[in-house]
């Protein structure tokens, strides 16, 4: 453990984007050195595009990390990584048009009214109380609050329907990162998805 570990996580969950940024680069080639990807997907994923989302991941959920538990920084960062590989691999075992897009024709062929259904299913925010139009809308203002790389997958991929690999291309990323990318979007668009109509009403 480094002398000064603690009082990096301490600034780092504190919002000090240089701390958080000097401990991924104490921690993470270790993390990325005991990553094992099997032969079979090596050449559709690499442990560089695992540690790539993870650091990503990282940024976004640095603040929900408890400061008292500094020693277990390294262990919460290769959790979610494993979670990014494992999320990678299923995603490229699976090699499949998302299921939502075999339900366009009852939307009308809207995707974005398709994927709020998707990803609200379950959750306090039940589609029946939002009207068509807004939910659309919704989808469409979550993604301006979601990070570049996070956005621009969902566009491509749920949105417009592109081929993963056409989509990985237009990324600059690998196949098993886009998997990665998108399912850590989904998760955040969840989240704002179903935080109700006060995170929306506040941005209009």
């Amino acid at each position: 453990m480094h002398v000064n570990h603690p009082e990096q996580v301490a600034r780092a969950v504190a919002g000090n984007k240089d701390a958080l940024s000097g401990l991924l680069e104490s921690f993470g080639p270790e993390v990325e050195a005991g990553l094992h990807i099997a032969a079979t997907w090596q050449g559709q994923l690499d442990a560089c595009d695992v540690m790539q989302v993870t650091y990503l991941d990282a940024f976004i959920q640095i603040h929900t990390f408890d400061p008292a538990r500094a020693e277990a920084f390294p262990a919460w960062l290769r959790r979610m990584a494993e979670n990014n590989l494992r999320d990678a691999i299923r995603g490229l075992e699976a090699k499949k048009n998302p299921p939502l897009r075999l339900k366009l024709d009852a939307y009308g062929g809207d995707s974005a009214i398709a994927l709020f259904d998707v990803l609200t299913a379950g959750t306090g925010t039940a589609s029946q109380v939002v009207r068509k139009n807004e939910r659309a809308e919704r989808v469409h203002s979550a993604l301006r609050l979601l990070p570049a790389d996070y956005a621009r997958t969902i566009q491509l991929y749920d949105l417009e329907g592109r081929p993963v690999e056409e989509v990985a291309a237009a990324l600059e990323r690998s196949v098993g990162a886009v998997y990665m990318l998108r399912m850590r979007a989904h998760d955040r668009l969840r989240e704002l998805l179903g935080s109700g109509s006060q995170f929306f009403e506040s941005r209009t």
